[in-house]
């Protein structure tokens, strides 16, 4: 690990060490910043951003983390002592820091897998439709009139493909949670 502080921080900001900093992280398994300036902060997530094209998730409690916050990909707000700005800046809330495992290795897993399904569901529907209207211009000799009318393609797409959504949205769990957390290898296995 490394743990480094604000001061620090600004030499490696001011005297061009940025690539240096990057390479030496690489070789850490977690990195701590401490005593840094909200500034600093933002500075750091936006340089792994940038320069390792990583996807990044920040974590804060107060004020001074919005900017950090709001600069990752996924922002995490903690509500407590500090008030609620960086629950309000955040992409997700919780109430303490132990919830984080939860988040992310049980319903992290969860959404990935949802939307996995999800996508190939709507390419199947769009085939689908597509490949009937594609077949209609064969019988109509290409003269390009629809099969059906514009009020029956909206009831379609809002009655008809809106519940398998809303039924995986609400009841798709591949794995129990119980398993999710015992085994927080099966995050990487999913994708």
């Amino acid at each position: 690990g490394l743990v480094i502080d604000g001061r620090t921080l600004n030499i490696v900001f001011q005297g061009g060490l940025e690539e240096k900093f990057l390479a030496l992280t690489k070789h850490c398994r977690s990195v701590l910043c401490c005593r840094s300036t909200p500034l600093q902060k933002s500075m750091v997530v936006k340089l792994v951003r940038r320069q390792l094209k990583v996807m990044t998730l920040s974590i804060g409690d107060g004020a001074n983390d919005v900017s950090m916050i709001q600069a990752a990909d996924v922002g995490i707000g903690i509500s407590g002592q500090e008030g609620m700005q960086a629950v309000m800046a955040s992409d997700f809330a919780i109430s303490r820091f132990k919830h984080l495992k939860k988040l992310l290795l049980v319903h992290g897993h969860w959404c990935y897998a949802r939307l996995a399904k999800m996508v190939i569901y709507f390419f199947y529907k769009n085939v689908t439709y597509v490949n009937l209207l594609f077949w209609y211009q064969f019988f109509c000799g290409f003269s390009g009139s629809t099969m059906i009318d514009y009020w029956q393609m909206i009831f379609f797409n809002l009655f008809f493909t809106s519940t398998p959504p809303l039924l995986f949205g609400v009841l798709d769990r591949d794995v129990s949670a119980e398993t999710l957390l015992a085994l927080p290898k099966l995050y990487k296995n999913g994708q």
